[in-house]
């Protein structure tokens, strides 16, 4: 009996040491398919931040492309904007001098001429606004008068004339206003 003894003893170490090989494989599997779904859900947040930033890249390119659009559009507005008063006074000369046929007063008319030429090119246009309606978008009122026959609201005389670039105002007409 000995001999059975010592089988089945062999036989029970046998089967402790396959359970012992068994349950630490299956610990091993365990953890991992723990680091597994660790992984997964890991690629899962990559991903997400990977598109997160591939969207705001996106939306950079896209508003650098716009702003540089917008200052393509709109580079004259400035240099536009200081040459106004040049345009005014050379209406002004253009108001005074006498002799529109002297040397002088064609140099001043071409002069203004050129300017305004150059300044259409680019997009700068002046705003209609005698005897039309008052429009606050485009006109400054900087006088009121009531006058018969005249409907109220109606631009009676332009004092200053206004400007636009393209669709944005560069400076409002001065108007005197109809009540």
């Amino acid at each position: 009996m000995s001999e059975e003894k010592e089988v089945i003893h062999e036989e029970v170490v046998e089967e402790k040491k396959h359970k012992e090989h068994k349950d630490k494989h299956s610990e091993k599997i365990k953890k991992l398919e723990s680091k597994i779904e660790e992984l997964e859900e890991l690629n899962k947040k990559l991903q997400n931040d990977y598109y997160k930033a591939y969207a705001d890249a996106e939306n950079i390119k896209r508003r650098n492309q716009q702003d540089l659009e917008v200052a393509k559009k709109y580079r004259i507005q400035s240099f536009a904007s200081d040459i106004l008063p040049v345009i005014d006074n050379l209406e002004r000369a253009l108001e005074t001098i006498e002799d529109k046929e002297s040397s002088v007063g064609k140099g001043v008319l071409m002069t203004y001429n050129q300017l305004i030429e150059s300044l259409k090119k680019e997009g700068v246009e002046e705003i209609p606004a005698a005897g039309l309606d008052f429009d606050p978008n485009f006109h400054q009122p900087l006088m009121m008068e009531k006058v018969e026959g005249v409907e109220a609201n109606k631009v009676l005389q332009v004092l200053q004339k206004g400007y636009k670039l393209k669709d944005r105002l560069l400076r409002p007409s001065l108007v005197k206003v109809s009540e």
